[in-house]
């Protein structure tokens, strides 16, 4: 079969003009493209840094769920450029969104233990249970909170070992703030022998606290018996005094009665059980 020269030329320009035709719309798309990813990704930027700046600004928020939540809006903005990147290629967008949720799924449920720790995180610093500087008791995790972070809280034990926990262990449990509420009550409990003068022993204690500075007026301090136990009779102070001061209150006023007692003649008496004799055998 013969092909006419003039025929196959023509059929050499219509492939040129539609290669050219191609070129032209594929240099469009790749340039839109690449106008889409610079602009998207000072967007993604200029977003960043605003949403940080303006949360920064609200007193009280916290800067790791500020920068948690502009650093979350960054990377928002920047799938949504990568989705209309490929639409201008031709790429069903519907198909990669379908695909993002699929693969988001797989990985959520790859990390549901690290995920929440994460959720157990933004509660904790949306709710604030605690802040940073705070002496908190959590389920057997105690020391004072020296970080907030969405995987887990750093705190420093009262014998300065450090402590790590995850987040999921601190909200999903009762938190003890010892902090929070700024006073703190104390029952100091000291026992006397039952031929001691318990009026004596309660105005002692009493005037102990009335005359330590630290002690909260109102509530006023109170003495009281307590118990009676099996070879004491124990009388508590109740008082109230600054979270700050609560350690040191309760250590100086223990020694304290222990020597306004020996000073006034009252006695602590040690555990002690009597034992009866008859015919040469103890009795029950």
């Amino acid at each position: 079969m013969n092909l006419d020269p003039q025929d196959a030329w023509v059929a050499v320009q219509d492939g040129a003009t539609q290669l050219s035709g191609l070129v032209v719309s594929y240099a469009f798309s790749v340039l839109g493209a690449i106008l889409l990813l610079i602009a998207g990704w000072l967007i993604a930027g200029f977003v960043q840094r605003s949403l940080y700046a303006a949360l920064s600004g609200v007193r009280g928020f916290d800067a790791t769920l500020a920068r948690f939540l502009s650093t979350s809006a960054r990377y928002a903005v920047l799938v949504l450029v990568m989705v209309m990147v490929l639409g201008q290629f031709g790429v069903q967008t519907a198909s990669i969104i379908a695909a993002i949720g699929a693969v988001g799924l797989a990985i959520g449920l790859a990390l549901q233990g690290t995920l929440q720790n994460i959720a157990a995180g933004l509660m904790l610093l949306f709710l604030r249970p605690f802040r940073i500087g705070e002496y908190i008791e959590v389920n057997g995790i105690d020391g004072t909170v020296e970080e907030i972070g969405l995987f887990a809280t750093r705190l420093r034990a009262i014998d300065g070992t450090y402590v790590l926990a995850p987040n999921s262990n601190l909200w999903n449990e009762p938190i003890r703030n010892l902090n929070r509420n700024g006073v703190r009550r104390n029952d100091l409990t000291i026992g006397i022998g039952y031929d001691d003068d318990i009026e004596l022993a309660v105005e002692t204690l009493l005037g102990l606290a009335r005359a330590d500075g630290r002690v909260s007026t109102d509530p006023a301090p109170a003495a009281f018996v307590s118990e009676l136990g099996d070879s004491a009779v124990s009388i508590t102070l109740r008082y109230w005094t600054s979270d700050k001061d609560f350690l040191a209150t309760k250590l100086d006023l223990t020694k304290a009665g222990k020597l306004a007692f020996d000073g006034k003649g009252i006695s602590i008496p040690f555990p002690q059980q009597e034992v009866t004799y008859r015919n040469g055998a103890p009795q029950p």
